[in-house]
C-alpha cells in the first residue's frame, strides 16, 4: 500500500492521535502534522511521538498534504471547514471522525462545495472514556467498526483511499447513509451517554452524594463508564443529533413509565418478563459482538 506522504490531524486526542499512531505502526505515513485550537495538546502529541510537527495555520498545514483527518469535536466542524476551504489543494483527501454525520455533511456542502470529490465523511466506532493525546494508542481501531458515509459527489478513488487507510489501522469497514447513521447511533451510543451523564449528575448533586458514591460498586462503574467521556465532544454530539436523540429519549421515557407502573403495582411476573427479554437480547448481542477466544488462548 502506498504511504501517506503528509498526514494532517486536526484534533490530536484519542481519535486523531490513535489514527496517526496506527498508521505509523503500519509503516504507512512519512510525516504527521498536527493543528488545533490549543498549543498544549499539540505539544504533548509531539512529545509522545504522535505528530512530527505542529502547524500554526491552515495554509501551512495543508501545503502538500495528502490526507486530512478532522478529529475535533463536531461542534467545530463548520468553522474548520470554512477555515480550510481557501487553502485546500486539489487532490488532498479530507475525511472526518465525527460521531454525527448530518451536521458534518451540511458544513461540507456549505464550505467545501468545490472539493466534494475528495471529502469523504466517516465515523470510527472506537471511543473511550479517556481523552487527549495521552489516551491515544496504536491498537484502538483493531477489529472495531468504521462507518463510511460517502457523498454522491465523491471520487471512488478517494473513498477507496479512506477505506484502505482505516483498514490498515485494523478497522472493519461499513457503509451507511448519513440519515441511517444518525438514527442508529442516537439509539445505541448517544442515548446511553446522555443517560450515564444524567445519572451521575443527579447523584453528584444530592446532599448525601459522598455516601452514595462510597457504596457504588462494579455495576455503577460499568453503567456510568461513559460519563467520564469528553464533555465538550458529547455536548456537541447531543446538540448536533438532537432530533434523533429526542426521539430515542422519548421512547426510553415511555419504557421507564411502563417500568414505573410495574413497580408501583408490585407486578413481579411482568417485571421479570421484561428483565428476561432484555437479558436474552443483551447476551445474544454480547456473544456476537465479543465472542469468547478459543480455549487455550
Amino acid at each position: 500500500m502506498r504511504k501517506v506522504g503528509k498526514l494532517v490531524i486536526c484534533g490530536v486526542g484519542l481519535i486523531g492521535g490513535s489514527f496517526a499512531l496506527a498508521l505509523r505502526q503500519a509503516g504507512l505515513v512519512e510525516r504527521v502534522v498536527g493543528i488545533g485550537r490549543r498549543p498544549e495538546p499539540l505539544a504533548a502529541a509531539r512529545e509522545l511521538g504522535i505528530i512530527d510537527e505542529l502547524a500554526v495555520d491552515w495554509a501551512d498545514a495543508l501545503a502538500g498534504a495528502e490526507l486530512v483527518l478532522l478529529a475535533m469535536p463536531v461542534g467545530q466542524m463548520d468553522a474548520v471547514a470554512a477555515a480550510i476551504a481557501p487553502h485546500l489543494q486539489e487532490g488532498t483527501i479530507v475525511t472526518d471522525a465525527g460521531s454525527t454525520k448530518r451536521d458534518v455533511i451540511e458544513a461540507i456542502y456549505r464550505h467545501l462545495g468545490l472539493q466534494l470529490a475528495s471529502v469523504v465523511p466517516a465515523h470510527p466506532i472506537a471511543g473511550a472514556e479517556k481523552s487527549g493525546p495521552t489516551a491515544a494508542r496504536a491498537d484502538l481501531y483493531r477489529d472495531r467498526k468504521v462507518v463510511v458515509t460517502p457523498l454522491p459527489e465523491n471520487n471512488p478513488a478517494a473513498v477507496a483511499r479512506v477505506r484502505e487507510l482505516w483498514a490498515a489501522c485494523g478497522a472493519v469497514l461499513h457503509e451507511m447513509s448519513p440519515q441511517d447513521h444518525d438514527r442508529v447511533f442516537a439509539a445505541v451510543s448517544h442515548l446511553p451517554h446522555l443517560l450515564a451523564f444524567g445519572l451521575v449528575h443527579d447523584l453528584a448533586g444530592r446532599a448525601n452524594a459522598e455516601q452514595l458514591f462510597s457504596y457504588a460498586a462494579s455495576g455503577f462503574r460499568d453503567f456510568t463508564r461513559v460519563a467520564g467521556s469528553h464533555p465538550e465532544m458529547w455536548r456537541d454530539i447531543c446538540i448536533a443529533n438532537r432530533q434523533s436523540l429526542l426521539a430515542e429519549l422519548d421512547a426510553y421515557l415511555t419504557e421507564l413509565a411502563y417500568l414505573r407502573a410495574l413497580l408501583a403495582e408490585a407486578n413481579g411476573p411482568a417485571l421479570e418478563r421484561v428483565f428476561d427479554a432484555a437479558s436474552r437480547a443483551r447476551n445474544t448481542w454480547a456473544d456476537k459482538a465479543f465472542p469468547a477466544p478459543p480455549s487455550g488462548e
